[in-house]
């Protein structure tokens, strides 16, 4: 049986982090099914899911602890639950853009929670408008819907959010299938 690993993983960027991580993973016979790694802030910090066999899962701990005693990655594991894949979830798209300011993500987030909408994936940066350079947000997300959930009613609700923060929002079906 193949155990489903999911790690978290930040320190601070240097070269050689993917190999340290990836290396211990293929030693125990591990797969790296799936990852999102980003320098952020001058840190190296990412999610990776690895499917190892079961009988390898506390050696591969045990590697990853040696990351961390040695001050290169501070690596989190988790076993994944496999409840997740018994029914296909109902997504959603979000797109976000609007002159910066504070609050922009719990306004959204609120209004999502209150509703048991799970945010799957959420990618969000501030760049500089084009003519006048003031700071644009931008948020994208991929959101779970729960089963009888009204679906127009969610989109009045972030439509109001949004024309009340002045936002440009987009929300449609979204094309991602993977949920873990």
């Amino acid at each position: 049986m193949m155990a489903t690993l999911v790690l978290t993983v930040i320190g601070k960027d240097k070269s050689g982090l993917v190999d340290a991580l990836a290396e211990p993973i293929a030693t125990h016979g591990g797969s790296w099914d799936r990852s999102h790694m980003a320098r952020v802030a001058g840190q190296f910090a990412g999610l990776i899911v690895v499917s190892v066999p079961d009988r390898q899962v506390a050696a591969l701990t045990a590697s990853f602890d040696a990351l961390n005693a040695q001050g290169l990655l501070d690596v989190r594991v988790a076993i994944a639950s496999n409840n997740d894949k018994a029914t296909e979830p109902s997504l959603m798209s979000l797109q976000l853009v609007g002159q910066d300011r504070p609050g922009i993500i719990r306004e959204v987030s609120a209004a999502l929670a209150s509703r048991d909408v799970s945010i799957l994936e959420l990618e969000t940066d501030t760049t500089s408008a084009p003519m006048s350079a003031e700071p644009l947000f931008h948020a994208s997300a991929t959101l779970h819907i729960p089963p009888g959930l009204d679906e127009d009613g969610l989109r009045d609700a972030l439509e109001d959010i949004a024309n009340e923060m002045m936002v440009d929002l987009r929300i449609g079906e979204s094309s991602s299938t993977s949920a873990g």
